[in-house]
């Protein structure tokens, strides 16, 4: 199968024929530089045959790019008007066939499928806002790679690492800030509530900063790239969502010292600061010092205490 990707002038040319205007309630810009989608691809690891979900697809720089590659993508597009221009992009660009069995225009409950010569399914179409995606139709994905848009990047990657377990590695696009939160370690200045989340599901690390000049429009910030490798979560009693309440809480007045930032959730200074003791971890410290596996062993001391264990008699 051979696969054109698009440059500046068909991007442009193709926003124009479909009246798109890029807008930033929806955090839309378009990637131009075919050298840039490669450098994504590449970084993520594509293999032919990979099951790679795409969200916000926007024109379809990066869902040729992944096609050429050899992935079988499933893109998530809120936008409808860009989720309607997808498929005859991807067929006039890759040679895809619209599947007979496919709505003319894709619907929320009703996926658009691509398929090659073979008959292969090789892109599906899906419009819906990701954030409310729970299912994804076809075999489970095992990368999301994605240009994600700055307005809501952290709460996209977050959701679908918690909902979709099959991934095993993404690699993102992200606003280079974004990037730089995410892949913090603990006692850095960046550190903070997406770099400890983003630790409980993977390995984070930024692997290459974009330069503004490749999108269009062109934004106010450089970008970056993030590779997220999937790892088992802290060994703990605690639940993902008790930890995650502690990191919120943690951070939510990030330069009080933790017995007095975590003493709503445990009732008082004294109390937190009996239940961090326990843990192991410095009652006079604040959040940014504390590593993911700190947050799970505060956790479990929180869900003793709602049990009705006093604060810091939970055992390890």
């Amino acid at each position: 199968m051979t696969v054109t990707l698009l440059g500046p002038a068909q991007i442009r040319d193709l926003a124009e024929r479909a009246g798109v205007r890029p807008t930033k309630t929806l955090g839309q810009n378009f990637v131009l530089d075919a050298g840039t989608v490669r450098k994504i691809v590449r970084q993520a690891g594509v293999e032919p045959g990979m099951r790679v979900v795409e969200v916000g697809p926007g024109l379809g720089s990066l869902t040729l790019g992944l096609l050429e590659a050899g992935a079988d993508v499933v893109a998530v597009e809120i936008d409808p008007v860009l989720a309607r221009l997808l498929p005859s992009t991807v067929a006039e660009h890759a040679g895809l066939h619209p599947d007979a069995t496919s709505p003319d225009e894709p619907m929320s409950d009703e996926p658009v499928v691509l398929r090659d010569d073979e008959g292969r399914a090789r892109l599906t179409v899906v419009l819906q806002d990701a954030l409310e995606v729970t299912a994804l139709p076809g075999e489970p994905p095992r990368a999301l790679v994605a240009n994600l848009p700055y307005n809501v990047s952290v709460p996209v990657l977050l959701t679908f690492l918690e909902r979709f377990d099959s991934l095993d590695h993404a690699l993102v696009m992200v606003q280079a800030e974004v990037a730089d939160r995410l892949a913090a370690p603990p006692g850095s200045r960046t550190y903070g509530v997406p770099s400890a989340k983003a630790a409980w599901y993977a390995h984070v690390r930024r692997t290459a900063t974009v330069g503004r000049s490749v999108f269009w429009p062109v934004p106010n910030v450089d970008s970056a790239l993030v590779r997220l490798d999937r790892r088992e979560p802290p060994t703990t009693s605690a639940t993902r969502l008790e930890v995650f309440e502690v990191i919120d809480t943690a951070f939510a007045q990030r330069r009080k010292m933790l017995r007095a930032a975590l003493a709503p959730l445990f009732g008082s200074n004294e109390a937190a600061a009996a239940a961090l003791a326990a843990a192991g971890v410095d009652a006079q410290a604040r959040g940014e010092t504390v590593d993911v596996e700190g947050f799970a062993r505060v956790a479990e001391q929180l869900a003793g205490t709602r049990r009705g264990a006093p604060a810091g008699t939970v055992g390890p």
